[in-house]
């Protein structure tokens, strides 16, 4: 159930649609240097996703990368109540009932450094997406500022990115480029991203992409 990409990096895939759209979901675990797991945009828990995460290791960190992946952090929380629950500082806002031990800042350090760092998306406030760089693979960890779909059974899912430029290649759809209320903040943090040493890139929605992801963000964003 856990497909992994290097002795410390595992990923599982899940099914994934809003909206009519079929965007497929992606959680990322990260088994850090002490054995305990960092986990990116948990994904629905389960009695069987439970078990292939406990054969890894204890579940130390949970992480919410922006304000809109969410929908399955308080089930986790509740499942691993010593595993410390990282977010946005908007999504306590939004979601009140929720246990957030950690509001997420550029200059944190909550146990991953050396091993895992990141960076917010600045100008794009109501997504207040970060970015993480898991160092020992060279991996670039992504949520909503990208996807990378290459195939759907959704025709609303196809065209919609076609018209977007953003079907087979990494790319932001049309509806992150109008959550953006500063493009030279998310310049810089393209600037910023771009000289991070990584290859590899895992977005939430689309395929992982082994190589080549340093042009490939490049591209995605020289439109800014």
């Amino acid at each position: 159930m856990l497909r992994p990409l290097s002795d410390d990096l595992f990923v599982l895939d899940v099914p994934f649609h809003m909206r009519g759209f079929d965007l497929g979901g992606r959680m990322t675990v990260v088994r850090l240097p002490e054995g305990g797991l960092w986990l990116h945009s948990p994904v629905k828990l389960d009695a069987a996703v439970r078990q292939a995460v406990d054969a890894v290791g204890p579940v130390r960190f949970l992480v919410a990368p922006n304000t809109m992946h969410h929908l399955s952090l308080g089930d986790w929380a509740a499942a691993y109540p010593s595993a410390r629950v990282l977010a946005p500082a908007g999504l306590r806002a939004k979601r009140k009932d929720l246990r957030i031990d950690v509001e997420l800042s550029d200059v944190m350090d909550v146990g991953q450094s050396p091993t895992v760092e990141l960076l917010l998306a600045r100008g794009i406030p109501k997504l207040e997406e970060f970015s993480f760089l898991h160092r020992p693979s060279r991996t670039l960890l992504l949520a909503d500022v990208a996807f990378n779909i290459h195939d759907s059974h959704s025709w609303l899912t196809r065209n919609y990115l076609k018209l977007c430029g953003a079907y087979e290649r990494l790319a932001p759809t049309w509806l992150l480029k109008t959550m953006v209320k500063d493009k030279a903040a998310l310049r810089a943090w393209r600037d910023r991203v771009l000289s991070w040493d990584f290859d590899r890139v895992v977005p939430c929605h689309g395929q992982v992409l082994e190589r080549g992801g340093k042009q490939a963000m490049r591209e995605a964003f020289a439109w800014l």
